[in-house]
């Protein structure tokens, strides 16, 4: 089953645009991709921070004030 089909069946919404080149183009949420590319860019920038993306705190509080001094990092930038 096409991936396309299988979002309809659950009643979900696609978000990606299809290629330029395709004969059948199909509809998208222009919204809703803007938005995702944003939170997408955002985790890969968050990701940057290796102590982010590795996890060295084993405490999930020291853990997520790093997230949140990382984003706020992100934020001023």
């Amino acid at each position: 089953m096409h991936c396309s089909k299988n979002c309809k069946s659950r009643t979900a919404s696609l978000s990606s645009p299809p290629k330029k080149n395709r004969k059948l183009q199909r509809g998208y949420d222009k919204d809703l991709y803007i938005e995702r590319n944003l939170i997408e860019r955002f985790f890969n920038k968050l990701k940057q921070f290796r102590r982010v993306a590795t996890r060295y705190d084993k405490l999930l509080a020291n853990f997520m004030g790093f997230v949140k001094i990382a984003a706020i990092a992100i934020w001023i930038k």
